[in-house]
């Protein structure tokens, strides 16, 4: 770590010098001005350029086939890049154009502003300031939620359909995932975007990361039930009412936890995350005693099929514990009635 000597300048001006390399990198020079961002205990100096220059991107796509240029496009509206251009030193191939069209509608805010034979770009709209993070956590949820309660109340009735529709939310779920990547990206990059996105400061952001991540997770697990019931024999569980009604109110009790963990992260509330782990310890064992009290002559399919099931909500309650343990950490942080820092 390089240190700084800080003088006095006047009766009430300290100051310190900026590192040379520095400087030259960022192009600062004298008479330029320079933000700074107050932290806890930090102070960021951001040259102009970094609030000033939109981030452009070209790939190459002669050297990859189509999936990794879908994957390069993705990962490149993640990092903030306002501007993606995909260039051919020929002509660039149907699947690579296919490719380009398929990430557009995978990514929020993404439009093609130009095409030729050679170079195709596409431009991200999405403004930081459009969004908080907290917003878009609680949007994660509750989509996941949605699909959740479609996918077990299809399986209750026999409902393709509404199976489908749950699988169709997927898409939504993504985007949101990936969104919240490219915001907590840009935000990491330039903590004057911390702000724009609902943050004081930049700390929580690695935990805003992993609780995305659970959400898209728990996402994913519905979408496994709705999958369940896609490929059931009647769209249904071949399971008796009682069964039924347990597996319901089992996710009943997933929903109220994953709900709540998401508002303690939001509100940093310490005291909600020990009703998550006081909530979490009363269904832990649920679906063991779910699947202890099936009857012994169901058919082997079926009892599979309710253990995936179970499975797939118990998964999605300890996501919503790992999400528990990250707002207890973010909590207690911060100083409150629990904790004082000095």
């Amino acid at each position: 770590m390089e240190t700084r000597k800080v003088q006095r300048l006047g009766p009430s001006t300290l100051a310190m010098t900026l590192p040379a390399e520095w400087a030259q990198e960022h192009d600062v020079n004298k008479g330029d001005e320079v933000s700074l961002r107050m932290g806890k205990g930090t102070l960021t100096v951001l040259p102009e350029s970094v609030s000033s220059e939109e981030s452009e991107a070209v790939i190459n796509a002669d050297e990859i086939d189509a999936r990794a240029l879908e994957r390069a496009i993705v990962a490149q509206y993640v990092l903030g890049r306002r501007v993606i251009h995909v260039r051919s030193e020929g002509t660039l191939d149907s699947e690579h154009i296919n490719a380009v069209y398929k990430a557009e509608t995978q990514l929020m805010g993404l439009g093609v502003i130009e095409e030729t034979p050679e170079d195709i770009s596409i431009r991200c709209s999405v403004d930081p300031e459009d969004f908080t993070l907290d917003n878009l956590l609680e949007r994660l949820e509750n989509t996941g939620l949605t699909m959740r309660g479609e996918a077990v109340k299809a399986l209750a009735h026999g409902n393709a359909d509404l199976a489908q529709r749950a699988l169709n939310r997927e898409r939504q779920a993504n985007k949101i995932f990936v969104l919240l990547l490219r915001l907590i990206f840009t935000a990491y990059q330039n903590p004057n975007l911390a702000r724009a996105v609902g943050l004081e400061e930049g700390f929580p952001l690695i935990g805003y990361r992993s609780v995305a991540k659970n959400l898209e997770l728990t996402a994913d697990n519905a979408e496994d039930i709705a999958d369940i019931v896609m490929e059931a024999e009647g769209h249904a569980l071949d399971v008796d009412k009682a069964t039924m009604r347990q597996i319901r109110e089992y996710t009943d009790q997933v929903d109220e936890l994953t709900a709540l963990a998401v508002r303690a992260v939001v509100e940093r509330d310490y005291d909600l995350t020990v009703e998550c782990r006081d909530m979490f310890g009363r269904i832990e064992d649920r679906e063991r005693e779910i699947l202890d009290e099936l009857p012994d002559d169901l058919a082997n399919d079926v009892l599979l099929m309710a253990r995936e099931v179970l499975v797939s909500l118990q998964h999605t309650a300890g996501y919503a514990m790992r999400n528990a343990e990250i707002a207890a950490n973010l909590a207690l942080n911060e100083a409150s009635e629990h904790v004082e820092i000095v």
